[in-house]
């Protein structure tokens, strides 16, 4: 069966629009319950949200279609995205659901479920909610309604969690840390947690109202964070998102690492303290610079789709714990069960904090590869892998890159234009192949 309103992560558009209506999460609410009820006599599910106005409408939309099915309800308010996955699995509770959108500005909303284990569902999961949706609705009577109540202590619990990830006598103090919320989930959780770990905390981007996520703040925006911890003379900069489940992090002197120069320091961490890595997952982005820095060391780095989604399907089937994407989603699966922003910042403070060492001395020698991203609108994309001459063009690049860069040509997803992606030491070098390879797919 295709999907009609899942995709890669969850259900997500813009509010007012479908299916993001009042309505369509009733009924939403309603057809998850009923699933439940198949393995379930009295599910519970954990509802969280971050900080969107419309977060109301589709939270009371959801618990009604859920009561309307037998099942029970924890509302927690605003809370992460990865605080949701924990408390499901720490409360044995049967699913966790989270009201947001992510990085999108607040006319986005959108739903996402974790399972009882706090891990994304399987597809399977996601065609059952569809299929019971296309069906009549079957409401419960009064007496098997499901009941709602407030989790009040989610918030304590969730950074109690974030503290547990990292050693005992870890201490961030002599730290001064910059905290960016993005107006968002963690605007009352992250600097909570760096403070409660030492450091000396300037929060920015913690004053939600409803209109203002992702807004000139975070992870997306992260030149906030680069002026703030100038001016506040800081020693790193944390910028989440606005469901915290991914990070951008700044030091001192405004050096902005992205996600894989992160997973690198986490990974160098681990070997440091003795801990056995065989691999990593990246993504078919990750910087060609850091799959070399890790070769060099015998780990192996396994690219799989872009889309944090495709990184832990990648890390299941091997069995490994590391992975994670430039743009700050990393996962650390020995310390939690999906991405998480805070505890990822954590463990990279914690690995320059064991070196004695600043992030930038830990990422020496690691100097990430010019990227050059050209855009090919074409009259069609049907048949461009077809086509003999960028195949020409494409193998006498790599033969010219001689293992030391890195061509990626796709189709988007989104707009109808070819990418073309060329990465080498020398960002001249990779601008005129990228070039030619332009010409090649006009051809």
């Amino acid at each position: 069966m295709t999907r009609q309103f899942f995709g890669t992560d969850g259900i997500r558009g813009t509010v007012g629009q479908a299916p993001i209506t009042p309505d369509f999460m009733l009924m939403l609410g309603h057809a998850v319950g009923r699933v439940l009820r198949r393995t379930s006599s009295r599910p519970t599910v954990l509802i969280g949200k971050d900080t969107r106005i419309s977060g109301y409408m589709i939270e009371s939309s959801l618990e009604a279609g859920l009561a309307s099915a037998g099942v029970d309800t924890l509302l927690t308010g605003p809370l992460p995205t990865p605080g949701v996955a924990y408390l499901t699995r720490a409360l044995r509770l049967d699913l966790g659901l989270v009201i947001s959108a992510s990085h999108n500005a607040y006319p986005d909303n959108g739903v996402k479920f974790f399972s009882a284990k706090g891990e994304k569902l399987p597809d399977d999961w996601e065609i059952a909610v569809e299929a019971a949706l296309a069906e009549p609705p079957q409401w419960v009577d009064s007496a098997t309604l499901g009941k709602a109540r407030r989790l009040d202590d989610a918030r304590g619990r969730y950074i109690e969690f974030c503290k547990s990830t990292v050693d005992k006598d870890m201490s961030l103090r002599g730290l001064k840390v910059v905290v960016d919320a993005a107006h968002g989930a963690a605007y009352h959780v992250a600097p909570e947690v760096f403070h409660e770990l030492g450091a000396e905390v300037v929060a920015i981007g913690c004053q939600p109202d409803g209109l203002n996520i992702n807004a000139g703040f975070g992870a997306t925006s992260p030149q906030a964070l680069v002026a703030a911890v100038a001016e506040q003379g800081a020693d790193y900069g944390v910028a989440l998102d606005g469901d915290a489940d991914r990070l951008q992090l700044v030091d001192r002197f405004g050096r902005l690492f992205n996600g894989d120069e992160l997973l690198y320091a986490m990974v160098m961490d681990r070997v440091a303290q003795g801990h056995a890595v065989p691999g990593v997952v990246g993504t078919l982005m990750t910087n060609m610079a850091i799959e070399l820095a890790f070769q060099a060391r015998g780990i192996e780095l396994v690219r799989a789709k872009v889309g944090d989604r495709y990184v832990l399907e990648a890390l299941a089937a091997r069995g490994w714990l590391l992975g994670g994407e430039g743009s700050g989603h990393l996962l650390a699966l020995d310390k939690h069960t999906t991405g998480d922003g805070i505890v990822s910042a954590l463990q990279v403070l914690q690995a320059t904090q064991r070196a004695q060492a600043s992030l930038a001395d830990l990422l020496a020698g690691v100097t990430l590869f010019p990227q050059t991203l050209l855009n090919v609108r074409l009259p069609s994309l049907a048949s461009w892998q077809l086509n003999a001459s960028l195949a020409d063009e494409t193998r006498a690049v790599e033969r010219e890159l001689a293992g030391l860069g890195r061509v990626l040509i796709r189709a988007s997803g989104t707009e109808p234009v070819l990418r073309v992606m060329v990465e080498a030491r020398d960002r001249a070098q990779g601008r005129h192949l990228a070039e030619r390879l332009v010409e090649a797919a006009k051809a």
